[in-house]
């Protein structure tokens, strides 16, 4: 199928490198595909030496001022955020030894205040 190009997009493609150029000529932008097939070409044209990134833009037709439609969740990140958690309990007394006991990293009451 034949592609109009202006001047200034066959300047564009001068500036392009060769890898960028085979894969522009490998991809049909009219073309809807599945997810998995869309995965399948993501990886396929994957040329860096670097870990890519991939940017998704999904249309999900909600009303974001209306709460009963908002879209939330959380994702796990696969090596976690590389931060460890530490706990700190305000407490003393019988309250102070029980947080100890459940775990807590740091269990004080005042002088943590400070």
């Amino acid at each position: 199928m034949p592609q109009n190009k202006s001047k200034s997009d066959n300047n564009l493609d001068k500036n392009r490198g060769k890898n960028y150029r085979n894969a522009i000529a490998t991809y049909d932008r009219e073309t809807l595909h599945t997810p998995a097939d869309a995965v399948a070409k993501v990886k396929s044209l994957a040329k860096a030496k670097f870990d890519e990134t991939v940017e998704l833009a999904v249309r999900l037709g909600l009303d974001p001022r209306k709460t009963e439609q908002s879209v939330r969740g959380t994702v796990s990140m696969p090596s976690g955020t590389g931060k460890s958690v530490r706990i700190a309990v305000f407490a003393a007394g019988e309250a102070a030894k029980q947080a100890r006991d459940a775990g807590a990293d740091i269990v004080g009451s005042d002088e943590l205040a400070a």
